[in-house]
């Protein structure tokens, strides 16, 4: 009989569709509402992604998942007495309620996979779920957007070396780190096997989108750093590996089935799967394409889109689609710039455009930045000190890339400014391991300034489990402080090579330190967000028993909690930024 390893998880869900994720032990059809679909082979791992058509707007209906028609979710073992909690289940949208959308960045695996590991505080996205398994589902949200980091090749568990060691030799670069494909699978159960975790994510839409540490801490922060990478004896395998799994766990559950009928991988995939063949071969050829540039553009487009009721969401991939390879230093090729500024037109009451980088920073690590690229563009001496500043440093994010930073503020003041523009243009990121609003000023790169304006903002929630140095709190901490700001811009602007930028803005929440989860309430032309952190919970003891899901079981005890796991008094969280974002009501 087949076994369930990983999932469900609810991944598209719009008016009348839903599509529903799965990794299974082998070959079999499953089932999820009477939608059937064939299972696909990846390197001996078996998938499926089930696309349930024909539901109502504003529908709720539980659902099961059936293997070759046996019920196999939601878990039943007649020994191990289960909480009492929701049933899995579709909520489809409805444009006439209020779109919830829940984001955050940076996870590293729950407390239950982090033995002796305490440093990392209550994991924001358990407490989340268990909020959520003990509220009313008109407060659930209609999406939750993790932006980066879902996994981190190169900062592994002790579990999962374990398992590497007995998988090659672990002195042998990359050492402890993910090497492949056969790895990478290793990693999303053990991130997604958690029981608060799964049961989110089979109940609440999921979007991803990668950022460094799912691939490699500094991935694609520059020209020099991919031709060391490519010196390397492990990288190949290593980004292979990487964007095959990310396409399987994470890319294709963000397309709309309209989507994936248009999707040549995704086809070519299901017709090897009718025909018997394991999809690993060609997936491969994939990846080493989407990881190169070609005629002045990369070989797929990770960048994705989805309207949720008058919102439009454009979620840019600033990771992979980097320019860097040719004469171009550029976070995307032109053509997927034009397929943004393309995405961000239409009718809508608020653009959110997520990217796992902040587009804004503290304005002196922006003015920072920005003096980095020059140096370490320079060449020579000067060039290779100020690459050396860049990869210790981590100064890669769109500051960092000041014409496609200057590209990027251009197209947000043109949509801010047109006539029936939108309440708010958002744009929500991750990464940096501190969370903060900022309200941005954008007039000063309009023509002419209109009567109404969209309000900008930048909201950046990291991490949601994970932590940072003191020395970088401090540093965070005193880089949003007036006095810091003024000294890096007379210490770091260069009229000529450096312009200071002409839009200003300001933080108006933040920085907050520490685990958390933002949600973002848009109701006609209004909009709130809401930071919420685990400051106050009890991190709970590791399960010392767990082990990690492999073909043929799961981990023990995986589903062995009480109702005290599912108390929410265990799990608090409390609200550290609370801001009213709209322009106009």
């Amino acid at each position: 009989m087949p076994s369930l390893i990983l999932g469900p998880v609810l991944r598209h869900v719009g008016a009348s569709h839903a599509t529903v994720w799965v990794e299974v032990d082998t070959r079999c059809e499953v089932s999820v509402l009477g939608a059937t679909e064939k299972t696909f082979e990846v390197s001996g791992h078996h998938y499926a992604l089930v696309q349930v058509m024909d539901l109502s707007p504003d529908e709720v209906v539980e659902y099961d998942v059936r293997l070759n028609g046996e019920l196999v979710w939601p878990p039943v073992d007649p020994g191990v007495s289960q909480p009492a909690l929701p049933s899995s289940r579709i909520r489809t949208l409805d444009h006439s309620r209020p779109q919830r959308i829940a984001f955050g960045s940076c996870r590293v695996p729950t407390q239950r996979t982090l033995k002796g590991r305490r440093k990392y505080g209550v994991d924001a996205l358990e407490a989340y779920a268990v909020r959520i398994a003990n509220h009313p589902e008109d407060a659930w949200p209609d999406l939750m957007l993790m932006l980066g980091d879902q996994v981190y090749a190169d900062e592994t568990t002790e579990l999962t070396q374990q398992r590497i060691a007995g998988h090659r030799d672990i002195t042998q670069e990359p050492k402890g780190q993910v090497a492949d494909f056969e790895e990478y699978t290793w990693l999303y159960h053990e991130s997604w096997s958690d029981p608060q975790i799964r049961w989110l994510m089979s109940t609440v839409p999921i979007a991803m989108i990668f950022d460094d540490h799912d691939v490699h801490d500094d991935w694609n922060t520059s020209r020099p750093w991919r031709a060391d990478m490519k010196q390397t004896s492990w990288w190949s395998e290593r980004i292979i590996g990487g964007l095959v799994s990310y396409w399987v766990y994470q890319h294709i559950g963000n397309l709309a089935p309209d989507e994936l009928a248009a999707d040549e991988i995704y086809q070519r995939v299901r017709a090897l799967a009718e025909s018997g063949e394991d999809a690993g071969p060609m997936l491969r050829e994939f990846a080493e394409m989407a990881d190169a540039e070609a005629d002045g553009g990369k070989g797929y487009r990770w960048s994705f889109w989805r309207d949720l009721g008058r919102t439009r969401l454009v979620v840019i991939d600033s990771r992979c689609g980097r320019m860097l390879d040719g004469d171009m230093r550029s976070m995307l090729s032109d053509t997927e710039f034009d397929w943004v500024q393309d995405k961000a037109q239409g009718d809508f009451d608020h653009l959110l455009i997520g990217t796992s980088l902040p587009w804004l920073m503290a304005p002196a690590l922006h003015q920072i930045e920005a003096w980095n690229e020059h140096l370490a563009e320079s060449g020579g001496r000067r060039g290779q000190i100020g690459e050396k500043l860049r990869r210790a440093s981590d100064l890669e994010h769109w500051p960092a890339f000041r014409a496609s930073f200057d590209r990027l503020s251009r197209l947000i003041a043109d949509v801010a400014s047109r006539e029936g523009a939108p309440a708010t243009v958002c744009v929500l990121s991750g990464d940096v391991h501190h969370s903060y609003v900022c309200e941005a000023d954008v007039t000063p790169l309009m023509q002419t300034v209109p009567k109404d304006v969209s309000k900008v903002y930048q909201l950046t929630c990291s991490p949601v489990h994970n932590t940072i140095p003191a020395v970088m709190r401090l540093a965070f901490s005193i880089s949003w402080t007036a006095p810091v700001t003024r000294i890096a811009r007379l210490l770091f602007t260069r009229p000529r090579t450096i312009p200071e930028t002409l839009m200003r803005w300001k933080s108006i929440g933040g920085p907050v330190f520490g685990n958390a989860i933002a949600t973002l309430v848009l109701e006609g032309r209004s909009a709130r967000m809401t930071l919420e952190s685990t400051r106050k919970a009890v991190p709970q003891p590791p399960r010392n028993t767990l082990t990690l899901a492999s073909p043929g079981r799961e981990p023990d005890n995986q589903w062995a909690l009480t109702a005290d796991d599912w108390d929410a008094e265990r799990f608090p969280l409390e609200v550290e930024i609370a801001r009213d974002l709209s322009s106009r009501t």
